[in-house]
């Protein structure tokens, strides 16, 4: 893997692992950082901190728990031995349901059939398509065989998708015929001619040479193979490699490629392992209290393209044995509310822009959703009027934030259930363990003071791999002491608390002023008339950049650009007031419901004819 970092982040000491819901491991690992800690005082995180400790932008957030050191087949296994007849997975729309027993005979014969049909360790298949049953079957397919599942937003239109299967060298591509206005296998055929003719098909084509076989998960289609032909290919033979290769696979192994939104520049390949994703589901899970709860069920509106849904879905209910309730393909805030009411679901995951939904849903139909005991949020920062609607409109109180990036697998801080208001809406959450993190000044790279605002950086077992194929852009963001650069600007507090007040490119250089959009966004929330605001930076000849608020009215509200700056004035510095104020129905989404400021920045300048 000579595209990888070369540093190893583990070595032989440190803590003892024996068992792990209820197996006994085979083997006594010892896990620990090569690197050696900044000397600083360690906050111990397995509970909530209520001492303040830290004195500078540094935080070292350790646990009595160690790591695990399983793949996700081992973590699977597990679970199916201790909950074998419970509920692994609903899919409302499709009526399916399977238990953990089920889903794995379904994961082993899908995995010998990858084996039967040329696939090996360390092959590449992509998976291109919204939330179904077989996105997740075969995220644990492939680990199981040792292939690494690349996932491809489903959003991707031509370019971006030959793009990113050259990049990887998918041997293979598992899709849908269509969803919604993509349509798959067209847009394939269409770079791949040659599929139409491919005898059993196996491919060979001139744009993809790596490309050998696509799978589609619905309809039979010429030249390409359906989920049944996997299901059937494999044979004895197949099942005893399977098996054989279990001893073959490591934690360290990377196994799945996240690519990133690509909202700037083209999109990268975030290379994970299974030590990477595996302890960030466990460790995301104990902080939620999923291994006291009698019964966790998560009602997983986030697809599973991301880091959010992939991880504290799919490797959470391997983890931890909850499960997982997909109320549709793609998000629909009716369809969310109706499986909550429908599955008694205890948790909800959701992104701001599909919370702010729901809770239209919800005013509007009043579903049944007594069952709810706590969320998670997630993918872009929360905005506080809408963290406090939640506990008034879908009535529970234990709503947690958490943040982090694909490239750290994806959680590097998270709420506890049960912290104060103060904390819920102005921090994303308190460091995870065995994770550090510092605020640094990004001219000088020295550590800011406690409560500056500076670049965040990350450091820890969550960190990638490196970016597939990309030395320096890997170098880029990993140093050589293994820190990796968010891009993201944020604030420490005593309790290792974290803010996030918006990117680093995301900040708008007013006359020289630096204006964080976060900042601005929090005040407009306050307007009562306010149901979602976006500030972004557009061009000026005079002063460079000029303040910029793109605001979606509540329903049945309307308002002025002199209403919203009357309503800033004396309440936030003159230059943050916003020169232009924009009335939207909408905002550009990524498919993980992250915001697009480049393109809403664009077409907002376009309207402004800047």
């Amino acid at each position: 893997m000579s595209m990888l970092m070369s540093s190893t982040v583990l070595r032989s000491c440190g803590r003892t692992l024996r068992s792990f819901n209820g197996l006994r491991l085979s083997k006594t690992w010892k896990l620990c950082y090569t690197v050696s800690l900044t000397k600083c005082r360690p906050l111990h995180v397995d509970s909530p901190p209520h001492q303040p400790s830290l004195t500078t932008s540094y935080v070292n957030g350790t646990s009595s728990t160690p790591l695990l050191p399983l793949t996700m087949s081992q973590c699977l296994d597990a679970t199916v031995q201790r909950w074998p007849d419970r509920e692994a997975l609903v899919l409302q729309q499709d009526g399916i349901r399977k238990t953990f027993a089920q889903f794995q005979r379904d994961v082993d014969q899908v995995a010998a059939g990858l084996l039967a049909l040329g696939l090996e360790k360390g092959d590449r298949l992509g998976i291109w398509g919204p939330n179904i049953y077989e996105w997740i079957l075969f995220q644990f397919a492939t680990a199981k065989a040792g292939i690494i599942m690349v996932s491809l937003n489903p959003a991707y239109q031509l370019n971006e998708v030959e793009f990113t299967l050259q990049k990887i060298q998918c041997k293979a591509v598992l899709c849908p015929t269509s969803f919604k206005t993509q349509n798959y296998c067209e847009m394939l055929r269409e770079i791949c001619p040659e599929i139409s003719t491919a005898a059993g098909g196996l491919i060979q084509s001139s744009r993809l040479p790596d490309l050998r076989m696509v799978i589609v998960t619905d309809s039979r289609q010429p030249g390409m193979l359906h989920i049944d032909d996997v299901l059937q290919a494999g044979e004895s033979r197949h099942v005893k490699e399977l098996q054989e290769l279990q001893s073959k696979l490591t934690a360290g192994d990377p196994i799945n490629i996240q690519f990133t939104s690509g909202t700037t520049g083209k999109p990268k390949g975030a290379t994970l392992s299974h030590l990477n994703i595996v302890n960030n589901a466990y460790f995301v899970g104990l902080r939620m209290g999923f291994d006291k709860r009698p019964e966790v069920r998560v009602c997983l509106s986030v697809p599973m393209y991301h880091c959010f849904g992939s991880v504290l879905g799919g490797l959470c209910m391997a983890v931890h044995g909850v499960t997982l309730v997909f109320p549709s393909p793609g998000f629909d805030g009716r369809r969310s509310l109706e499986a909550i009411q429908n599955e008694k679901c205890t948790v909800v995951y959701g992104t701001p822009t599909m919370f702010t939904d729901m809770l239209g849903q919800q005013e509007a139909n009043r579903y049944d959703l007594s069952s709810l005991e706590a969320g998670v949020m997630a993918g872009s920062p929360c905005p506080p009027a809408i963290m406090r609607k939640i506990k008034t409109v879908m009535k529970f109180e234990e709503m947690t934030i958490g943040y982090g990036t694909t490239e750290n697998s994806p959680v590097t801080f998270l709420g506890f259930p049960n912290d104060n208001e103060e904390l819920k809406v102005n921090t994303v959450g308190c460091i995870m363990p065995h994770t550090e993190a510092k605020v640094v000044d990004p001219a000088t790279g020295e550590t800011v003071p406690l409560g500056a605002s500076g670049e965040l950086l990350i450091r820890g077992p969550c960190v990638m791999l490196g970016y597939w194929d990309e030395p320096q852009k890997t170098r880029d963001v990993i140093s050589q002491d293994l820190w990796y650069s968010t891009g993201d600007t944020a604030s420490l507090n005593d309790l290792g608390y974290c803010r996030i007040e918006g990117r680093m490119k995301d900040m708008i250089i007013r006359g020289g002023e630096n204006i964080y959009p976060a900042e601005i966004e929090e005040f407009l929330y306050k307007h009562p008339k306010v149901q979602e605001v976006q500030v972004v930076g557009v061009k000026d000849e005079r002063l460079g950049e000029q303040v910029c608020a793109c605001i979606r009215l509540k329903d049945g509200q309307t308002s002025s650009t002199e209403e919203i700056r009357a309503f800033c004035k004396g309440q936030i510095s003159h230059f943050k007031i916003p020169q232009y104020v924009m009335f939207v129905d909408s905002y550009p989404l990524t498919v993980s419901g992250k915001i697009k400021k480049n393109e809403l920045k664009e077409a907002m300048e376009k309207k402004l004819g800047l």
